[in-house]
């Protein structure tokens, strides 16, 4: 059996009854905790204009996360391109290079992670144009490595601090299109199956097959984000996929993504259109007992070929989120690291 790695994508969800500001340091207490477990990555996302979830600066988030762990990689997960500057991410990202040399990664996606009228806002020029972010990626390369070709623009400019290591650069996809964007540019590819369960497999073989090595990255390198809860409580698992099952019917309503409890949805009635749209968000999470996880990560990994899985886990109590994470750790028997007493879990 091959050995799986685990890694974690944090979005800083913000849980009923609980300020913002608490869920941003229950991401920093978690990102402790799942270093000292061994965890691969721990990813944090960039969402802009939403109640539910508090993650809307990574570059800010992964400097402070820096200095709370030892080991485990720190990256976005990810910049949403569009909203910025090439030139202002390779900056950022630089920086937080000189801080965490080797520790950094840069996950790009091109969705806005919100609506369009506040990407409009965030980036006015954003034309959500293909080309626009292609042209960004290669902006991004040749920051990183100071190889901009001459011209009356790039010549003249550099993005600072200029260091030796580069972050790994990855491409976020959830429909497949962003594979050939990774191949072509040898970066790093992850596929969000926790948003589109539908053709991920597909999209990291197509990667694979059209991979072409770059000077950061000599061989293909994947992995797929998922929605896991995992629990010794087969009652706690009931009542979170409930609360999954009404908090994505909800946003494809329109109804945005509020903070929820059991006690919101217990009650709920769904018509047949929305038990099949259920049935397929389904698609979108794992959740089960250690055993039954261990099981169904080993199966994912394998369908989409990969030996790394990003866990995206949101739970009503915070204790039982962390409880998920050390249970995995435990069945995937990950190289768990001395906890010292300046880093200690709050």
């Amino acid at each position: 059996m091959k050995s799986i790695r685990l890694s974690v994508l944090d979005q800083s969800p913000v849980r009923k009854g609980v300020t913002p500001a608490r869920s941003v340091q229950e991401t920093v207490e978690l990102a402790k905790l799942t270093d000292l477990l061994g965890y691969t990555r721990f990813w944090v996302s960039e969402h802009h204009n939403t109640g539910s979830l508090a993650g809307s600066t990574p570059e800010v988030l992964i400097a402070h996360l820096g200095t709370q762990t030892r080991n485990i990689r720190l990256g976005s997960g990810g910049i949403m391109l569009p909203n910025h500057s090439a030139l202002k991410v390779s900056e950022n990202f630089r920086m937080l290079e000189a801080m965490y040399p080797g520790r950094i990664d840069l996950g790009m996606g091109r969705a806005p992670g919100t609506d369009r009228l506040t990407a409009s806002v965030l980036n006015p020029s954003n034309k959500f144009s293909e080309q626009d972010f292609v042209e960004q990626l290669l902006d991004l390369q040749n920051y990183f490595h100071d190889t901009a070709e001459e011209g009356p623009v790039a010549a003249k400019i550099r993005a600072i601090p200029q260091v030796d290591t580069v972050p790994g650069m990855w491409l976020l996809s959830s429909s497949g299109q962003s594979s050939l964007f990774a191949a072509h540019f040898g970066m790093g590819f992850s596929f969000a199956h926790f948003i589109n369960p539908v053709g991920g497999a597909q999209a990291v073989e197509m990667y694979r097959a059209r991979f072409q090595p770059s000077i950061d990255l000599a061989q293909p390198e994947a992995n797929v984000a998922i929605f896991a809860f995992c629990s010794e409580d087969e009652e706690k698992i009931r009542q979170h996929q409930a609360v999954m099952d009404y908090r994505f019917l909800q946003f494809e309503k329109g109804g945005g993504i509020n903070p929820l409890s059991y006690d919101d949805v217990k009650d709920a009635e769904y018509t047949a259109q929305d038990m099949e749209r259920i049935r397929m968000n389904r698609r979108r999470i794992i959740a089960g007992t250690p055993t039954q996880m261990k099981d169904i990560i080993t199966r994912l990994a394998d369908t989409y070929n990969v030996d790394e899985v990003m866990l995206v886990t949101i739970a009503e109590d915070f204790n039982d989120r962390l409880k998920s994470y050390e249970l995995l750790a435990e069945q995937f028997s990950l190289p768990q690291q001395q906890q010292d007493a300046a880093h200690a879990i709050i």
